[in-house]
């Protein structure tokens, strides 16, 4: 296998999840129209779903291009150059089955994917843990982790607290919601007793990656990411990566494959309000005008899923329209991509997850990997180099955090301090869904107080061991799926990880810990 062949196959205990049955498609002249509102993952994956099956789709989307919040932008340089901009790096991670299929319908061999040798974790007092070594399949994956890391060694077992350790065995879906969403994260951890360094690296760069404090996190969802990465899946917690920039490799194809299916892409429209109509299905607003359609996907993140609800008096029920207003979304966070006229050294990763070094969360480097970084690098004999900053707190002056992120990279990578910004760009968003700690029971499902509409995106709750990005593009289909169901037409076949732990041995041992009271 060369170094840039992407794996096909799947772990052989994931779980398929067959669609309702039904027939194939939608008889000629009698397809459905749908509005799926949101063109990001969980949009383009609900769009995909139901255009495939011959539904009359149309695509709303109120930035100018697709991809939500893995969208880009064109933007010149200092020196001239036309490069591309994004919100940042995301890892494509293998048990992402329903994402990386949504992708192939464009790259069947998913050939715009790189994969990364490495996830490296860093801590300022000097650890750095590796995965590239860590065996992939359970529960080799998490005693390999504590064999090779220097950060917990196996002395630190005998300090755990047994009892507590062992629901990590055993995590089932949506069971750990019910047992541990009313504990946060750190408390857990604080709990379970993991080592300090430990706790920063293995667990604190993951609740992180939820752009959530750890102290305000649900536990559940940190017990869902170990089980996802380390005990529920064999597929590990190595990566790919587009090798190029994400509108280009991955949404620009998707969007011309819609079109192909007939899909009315309206990019640069925002829906202000969707109301019931008398007879069935729904009139959407947008500012210039209203279309009726049959059915209505909202694929939209937690502000704009808000905003929209409250702009449609008639939609849901009291309880349900209470819920999605309680809805918050987490802390601001930063992307800074630096353009620098020397070159990092020529060891360093592709990506480094980082830990006390202030607010620095990662550093990327994007020639490493992304061929248009590379061809800027190659030219200007330098580096393209992303800094991240999650859940920085509110009122924190952006200016102060941009200079931070920059002092932190020239301490991480000494190489960089003589090393000349020839341009940068920050982008600062709060958009992403917020887990905070007993709040899994009031976020809105799949499916709704109305037939017709379904909800999608990485904040709805949909009960399987899915996150991020792939909790995004599985909602996505099951919303589609949803409405297919009611026009007697076959959805979508899904796959997942295993829902509960995938060992026999390891399922017993969990179930020792029984159900501790709620924190």
């Amino acid at each position: 296998m060369s170094a840039r062949t992407v794996r096909r196959g799947r772990d052989r205990k994931a779980e398929v999840l067959m669609p309702a049955p039904g027939r194939d498609r939608f008889e000629r002249g009698a397809a459905p129209s749908v509005a799926v509102v949101g063109g990001g993952i969980a949009g383009l994956a609900a769009a995909t779903g139901l255009a495939e099956r011959g539904a009359r789709v149309t695509l709303y989307e109120r930035e100018e291009s697709l991809g939500g919040r893995l969208a880009g932008y064109r933007t010149r340089l200092a020196d001239g150059s036309e490069v591309t901009m994004s919100r940042g790096f995301h890892a494509f991670f293998r048990q992402y089955y329903n994402l990386r299929g949504l992708l192939r319908r464009t790259d069947p061999a998913l050939a715009r994917l790189t994969p990364l040798p490495d996830y490296p974790l860093r801590h300022s007092g000097g650890l750095t843990d590796s995965f590239a070594r860590v065996p992939r399949t359970p529960p080799f994956s998490a005693l390999g982790f504590a064999a090779l890391s220097p950060t917990f060694g196996w002395r630190d077992l005998t300090a755990l607290d047994a009892r507590a350790v062992l629901p990590l065995l055993d995590v089932r879906v949506p069971d750990v919601y019910a047992r541990f969403d009313h504990t946060s994260a750190a408390a857990f951890l604080d709990g379970v007793r993991f080592p300090e360094a430990a706790h920063h690296l293995a667990f604190e760069v993951f609740t992180r990656s939820f752009f959530a404090d750890p102290r305000e996190l649900s536990a559940a969802e940190l017990m869902l990411m170990f089980h996802i990465y380390f005990l529920g899946s064999s597929e590990g917690l190595l990566f790919d990566v587009p090798d190029e920039p994400f509108p280009q490799a991955l949404w620009e194809p998707l969007g011309a494959y819609l079109g192909r299916l007939g899909t009315d892409v309206r990019t640069g429209t925002a829906v202000l309000g969707v109301d019931p109509a008398g007879t069935g299905g729904a009139e959407v607003r947008t500012g210039s005008g209203t279309d009726r359609h049959d059915a209505v996907v909202l694929a939209l993140d937690t502000g704009g899923l808000r905003q929209v609800v409250a702009g449609s008096p008639g939609l849901g029920t009291g309880t349900w329209r209470d819920d999605i207003a309680a809805l918050r979304t987490a802390p601001p966070f930063l992307v800074s991509r630096l353009w620098l006229d020397r070159p990092v050294r020529a060891d360093r990763p592709g990506f480094l997850g980082t830990s006390g070094y202030g607010g620095l969360d990662n550093i990327s480097v994007l020639e490493r990997y992304e061929g248009e970084a590379a061809g800027w690098a190659a030219r200007n004999a330098g580096s393209v180099v992303e800094l991240h900053a999650y859940a920085v707190p509110d009122g924190t002056e952006p200016g102060t955090v941009q200079n931070e992120l920059l002092e932190q990279l020239r301490r991480v990578y000494p190489e960089t301090r003589t090393a000349r910004v020839v341009d940068a760009r920050h982008e600062w968003r709060s958009d992403c869904p917020h887990f905070l700690a007993g709040t899994h029971h009031r976020r809105p499902t799949v499916t709704t107080p109305h037939p017709w509409l379904t909800l999608a995106g990485d904040g709805i709750r949909c009960d399987l061991p899915v996150a991020l990005m792939e909790r995004a593009a599985t909602t996505g289909f099951l919303a589609a799926n949803a409405l297919l169901a009611g026009w007697g037409v076959r959805g979508q076949v899904l796959w997942t990880v295993p829902r509960a732990g995938r060992s026999p041995a390891l399922r017993a041992l969990g179930a020792l810990a029984g159900r501790p009271a709620r924190r």
